[in-house]
């Protein structure tokens, strides 16, 4: 502890060194090791070959690694600036989907920038969790019981909701909704206000679903009756189901699954990777992943749980809480317990967005463990 006060005291070189020193590296272990499982998947699911998928996504891993912990080093108090502008540009990239986006499997939810495809829901994820926590670290636990201050964040939240409902992407709208409502819930809502807050849920969701379009409610019939259509609708979901259980407890072998190495699974590099790792490794290798996944929602839990100032303490539950739902929605998905949705299964699912974003995330993360101890702009009373 004495040299790590001496490094902060140093010259700027060593301060970094000091901040690294504090990294919480079994996390960071924690990460690569699902990155590596992500790019065994990817390599058996091209086949047995690094490309198109598995190298592709470890150059991004290497990168966002990096980013991540620049990210790490970054003092909660430059974070707590960056939130605003990084949520405005959220926005705005939200609002250019919609204008100039690039149509997929029904959807306009990607834009196109020098080539490469990125996605801006992903974005709007962080950022949101970065301008919530910024705002409620500013107006402290007492102002929350004046609704005044309640409706800026809650206009934060509605606004990249129905832009993303827009595109249309529901499951994502789903997963941005349930974090801002997480990050409410957290930085001291009052009981009537959370009453409040539920009570037009069932009303809401009747006229949401109301106004879904024809293929969001197709899969929703689909997921209630999914042999009713077998090679067409309910396809998907049949397939999945089938590598799910034909994996048995210890699975047919890695490069030897039969529904993914056959191509029958669709989107096997995406949405329905995690069939595929349960064909090849069975229930103990499901099991091992899913533990893997819990253990770093857990952590991450318990770095926002340790954090002194408000601010870090909302951002690590925020992130802690995507992450958790990304995995929830996407096993949940893949097993036939929920309507599929296309969210990816974070770290292990092909894509660029997703696994930039998500280290982008854990990089907020890491510098909420960093800077722990950091004890800044919350008013006194709202300090004791």
């Amino acid at each position: 502890m004495n040299f790590q006060k001496r490094l902060l005291r140093a010259e700027p070189n060593f301060r970094i060194l000091a901040k690294l020193w504090q990294v919480n590296w079994l996390y960071v272990l924690l990460i690569c090791v699902l990155a590596g499982v992500g790019y065994g998947a990817l390599y058996s699911a091209a086949g047995g070959s690094a490309h198109p998928f598995a190298e592709p996504q470890t150059i991004r891993f290497a990168f966002g690694l990096v980013m991540m912990l620049c990210v790490a080093l970054t003092s909660p108090r430059v974070l707590v600036r960056l939130a605003w502008p990084l949520y405005g540009l959220s926005i705005l990239l939200l609002v250019a989907v919609l204008r100039m986006g690039h149509v997929g499997k029904g959807a306009e939810r990607w834009l196109i920038v020098g080539g490469m495809q990125i996605q801006p829901s992903e974005l709007a994820k962080i950022a949101l969790v970065l301008a919530l926590a910024s705002w409620f670290h500013r107006i402290g636990y007492r102002r929350m019981a004046n609704p005044i201050y309640l409706l800026p964040p809650a206009l934060m939240v509605l606004l990249p909701v129905g832009l993303v409902l827009k595109e249309p992407n529901l499951g994502t709208a789903v997963i941005i909704g349930t974090v801002g409502a997480t990050i409410f819930f957290a930085a001291g809502m009052r009981l009537w206000q959370i009453v409040l807050l539920i009570a037009p849920v069932p009303f809401l969701a009747r006229f949401a679903y109301a106004h879904l379009h024809d293929y969001q409610k197709a899969r929703i019939t689909t997921f209630l009756h999914p042999e009713g259509d077998p090679l067409g609708a309910g396809y998907n979901i049949i397939q999945s189901k089938i590598a799910l259980g034909s994996g048995g407890m210890w699975g047919q072998g890695y490069l030897h699954g039969t529904q993914g190495q056959l191509n029958f699974l669709p989107e096997k590099q995406t949405d329905f990777i995690f069939t595929m790792i349960a064909e090849e490794w069975g229930y103990v290798g499901g099991i091992a992943v899913i533990g893997l996944l819990m253990t770093m929602v857990l952590g991450g839990m318990l770095i926002a749980m340790r954090s002194r100032n408000q601010f870090g303490r909302l951002l690590g539950l925020g992130i802690a809480t995507n992450f958790f739902l990304y995995c929830a929605v996407n096993l949940s998905m893949v097993m036939g317990t929920i309507p599929v949705g296309g969210v990816p299964l974070p770290l292990i699912s092909y894509g660029g967005s997703a696994m930039l974003t998500v280290m982008f995330g854990f990089g907020l993360l890491l510098s909420a463990w960093v800077h722990r101890n950091s004890r800044f702009g919350e008013a006194a009373p709202d300090e004791a």
